[in-house]
């Protein structure tokens, strides 16, 4: 069954008197359960894909579905609590609050939910243990390596149990060995659980971890290979 569903999609910027198309009537079909890398050099549409994805911007024209919901057609709230409940989101900077323990930074997008204390530090805690940081839920981010600064940042975005993970460049502040550990863990979370990972990669080696690789180039799909089941 399809989780994402996007169809015609044209995002149109303006520059000056020029306008140029980031996105040429793209269309995508991503069923549940897979895990995706979105390839292409800078200006190639796949950070502007991404962020229609994640309901950051919308096309000028299109359609995107999410679990059969029409996402360019609901108030900003509906979209709000949408990302909050079907999406989890990991950036390539972590995105981690600098005075707040590992567990607190874990907890935040259940205190958007309105969820309460004793359930989200019983949640938080069972994230981090997820990830293999059960020890490490009272660290500040300073206190902890890139590697699990990330962990961290995983365990934030899986928290809510979201069908869908965005990945934007989940490994680029990483050195190799760290990289590795964690796309190791993004396929076992998603062989596992069966969460349906869309990640955003320069990078070759890190895609090869992908069942499926979309590629862009000017702002049109030009190539979409399924790697292995």
């Amino acid at each position: 069954m399809a989780l994402i569903e996007v169809k015609d999609a044209i995002k149109t910027y303006q520059t000056g008197e020029d306008s140029f198309n980031a996105l040429n009537c793209v269309s995508l079909s991503v069923d549940e359960g897979e895990f995706v890398a979105i390839m292409g050099a800078s200006g190639s549409g796949k950070s502007t894909f991404m962020n229609m994805l994640g309901t950051l911007d919308k096309p000028n024209s299109g359609s995107y579905y999410l679990d059969g919901i029409d996402m360019l057609h609901l108030t900003p709230n509906e979209v709000a609590e949408i990302r909050n409940s079907k999406m989890g989101f990991v950036f390539q900077g972590f995105n981690l609050i600098a005075r707040t323990t590992a567990l607190e930074n874990v907890e935040l997008p259940m205190i958007y939910k309105g969820i309460p204390e004793d359930e989200r530090i019983k949640r938080a805690k069972h994230a981090l243990k997820i990830v293999g940081l059960e020890a490490r839920e009272d660290h500040m981010p300073n206190q902890m390596s890139g590697g699990q600064q990330q962990r961290v940042a995983i365990a934030r975005a899986i928290v809510n149990d979201p069908p869908l993970i965005l990945a934007d460049e989940p490994t680029g502040n990483l050195d190799t060995k760290t990289s590795i550990e964690v796309m190791e863990f993004f396929v076992n979370l998603n062989e596992k659980t069966g969460k349906t990972i869309i990640l955003v990669t320069h990078e070759p080696d890190i895609a090869e971890y992908c069942k499926r690789v979309v590629r862009f180039k000017d702002g049109n799909i030009i190539s979409d290979e399924v790697k292995r089941k």
